[in-house]
This record gives structure tokens, sequence and C-alpha cells, in this order.
């Protein structure tokens, strides 16, 4: 084995908890772009026909967080969110001892309803990202209703949230901005903005194509947005991208994101530095011809390690009518 494998094998990527790069079995893993991984299709981890809470028989936007060493007493080593998207959508949770599962649906779902009074009542709500906020030792859920809004409930267990804030809207982005939703939060300095954390979102406007915006915050909950894209779908040669995602490796910073099916469907990746100045488009990172149950389509990655060995977790098969899926790296 040579020496720049060694340091492949022993990877650590970030996405809110340190990810280690373990054990790939008899075959080597290939280097996806920017040396991650090469994540492979194991199963199906969540299909909207098999769940009690099923309003629309669609599901997407999962986040997985370990909360094993951060709960006193979890329903499971791993919360796994999701969401309906269309009306009234819903934010919801299940559970499982292994990132692999099988994974046990919460019995009140959904957990944060689209009529929360007094603070909002809206057609729905969706996009759940829940980030560990170390600070406050607390697990902050970023989420989106309408899609103009994003806004921050709070919670100390993971199942009850309380209410904080709205912390995106269209009207905080330039004039034209139709859409600011699917928006994902990370611990991240950016010391030249006096900021601690970094938002990655989908942007749309009048022009009907949609890009990765960014926004940068000292403390998760007031934020200062970018005026121009992150990810400009154009300069991927893709209709719209979406589903963005932070990855760290060899003292550099990512963003996985998928492109919508007509312009393949795959989840790709981009170099923009430490302080997100770069620009490195480096092409493919899953091809969605792997993104069983149904090839076509990968999006909305998130992240996590189980036993040293990464996983990825991320919507398979046509928008609104796909399941939740996990790939082994």
């Amino acid at each position: 084995m040579s020496f720049d494998r060694r340091r492949f094998l022993q990877t650590t990527l970030t996405s809110g908890t340190a990810l280690a790069f373990g054990a790939l079995g008899a075959r080597p893993a290939l280097a996806a772009p920017g040396g991650f991984p090469d994540y492979r299709y194991v199963r199906t981890l969540l299909t909207p026909s098999q769940l009690e809470y099923n309003p629309t028989g669609e599901i997407i936007f999962p986040c997985v967080r370990g909360v094993y060493d951060k709960l006193s007493s979890p329903l499971g080593r791993y919360y796994l969110y999701y969401a309906p998207h269309d009306a009234p959508g819903g934010i919801c949770l299940a559970y499982a001892d292994r990132l692999e599962g099988p994974y046990t649906e919460y019995a009140n779902n959904p957990i944060v309803k689209n009529d929360w009074s007094p603070h909002y009542k809206v057609s729905h709500v969706s996009s759940p990202h829940v980030m560990w906020n170390a600070e406050h030792r607390e697990l902050w859920l970023y989420f989106h209703g309408e899609n103009t809004t994003t806004r921050l409930a709070r919670s100390k267990d993971g199942i009850h949230f309380t209410y904080d804030k709205t912390v995106l809207t269209t009207s905080m982005l330039p004039s034209g901005t139709t859409e600011a939703s699917y928006a994902r939060v990370f611990r991240h300095d950016l010391p030249s903005r006096g900021a601690r954390y970094v938002m990655v979102f989908m942007r749309n406007d009048t022009t009907n194509h949609r890009d990765i915006g960014w926004g940068w915050s000292p403390d998760g909950r007031d934020w200062q947005f970018a005026a121009e894209p992150l990810i400009d779908h154009a300069a991927v040669g893709a209709v719209n991208v979406s589903g963005a995602h932070l990855l760290t490796r060899d003292g550099s910073t990512y963003v996985v994101y998928h492109t919508d099916k007509s312009s393949g469907g795959n989840i790709l990746i981009t170099e923009v530095g430490n302080d997100f100045t770069r620009r490195n488009h480096l092409g493919v990172f899953y091809d969605s011809s792997s993104a069983a149950p149904e090839s076509g389509r990968a999006a909305a990655p998130c992240f996590g390690t189980d036993g040293g060995v990464p996983y990825m977790i991320y919507e398979a098969g046509d928008r609104l009518a796909g399941s939740i899926a996990l790939a082994r790296g």
C-alpha cells in the first residue's frame, strides 16, 4: 500500500461531527473526487408506504445524528430526521442503534407541524436539518415552511422542540429571489467575517433556475448572506442544483449537492476552500445510476459514521416519489 493510500484511509470528514474512514473489506475503495470514499448503495432505510405517518406518499431530506454521546436517555443511538414535502409536510423522526438500521418510526410523528401557534401557520414544513450545538448542549433544527422561509427550533432531547426564530427569508436576499429553503448549518470558522457557523441552502429567482446560496453567523441565529450564489447552476452544467452539504478533508472544505434529474440526477462536489473563495468544480461525487432502489436520481445527502465506517444517507428515486437510502464507503 502506498503512502498516499494510507493517508486516504486515515482521512477524517466532518459534517457537524468527526467522521472516521475505516476498513472497507476485501475490495479496495476507489477515491471519489477530492479523495473521499467511494460510496456504494447498501439498502433502503425508509419507504413512505411503510410509515404510519404518511400524509402524501413521499418523504425527502434525511438528516442523521449520533445522539448516544449527547442525550441522557435517547430512544436509540442514532436519530434520523426526515419529512414529507407536500402539504401538510411535518418534521419526522426515526431511530436506530446502528446507522444501517433497522429504523423505528417515532410513534408521535410529526414532531413539528405546519401549524405552531402563535409562531406560524403555513401550508407545509419540511427539509429538517439538525445540528448539535455543543455550546448550548442542544439539538438545533433548521426547517422550511413556506419555501420562502427557513426557521430554527431547539431541543434538549431531540424530540420536543421550542420555537426560536426565523433565520432566513427571501427578503434577506437579492431582489427577485423567490425561494430560500433546504438549508443545512455547520460549525465552521470564518474569522474574516467574525463567523462560527455557515449555512448552505437552495435559492431560486425569477429565472426559475435553482442555485446554492450561503450565509455566515457568529451564533447560528443571526445571519448574513452572500449576494452571489456559492454554486451557480450554469457553472456545473445543470438546470437546477440543491440539497447542499459541507465536508472537509486534508485542510480544505467542499460542498456536495445534487442536480435535477434532467441534468443527470447525480450528486456533485465542489471545493470552496476554508474561506469559501474557491470554486473548484470536481465533478460527480455519487452516480445516480447506483442510487437504488430507483436509479436516475440521488439527492440531499447527509453523512455519518458507525464503527469507523462512513455512510451516506440520501434520497433515492424521483423527486416526491423516492425513498431514504443508505450507501457505505
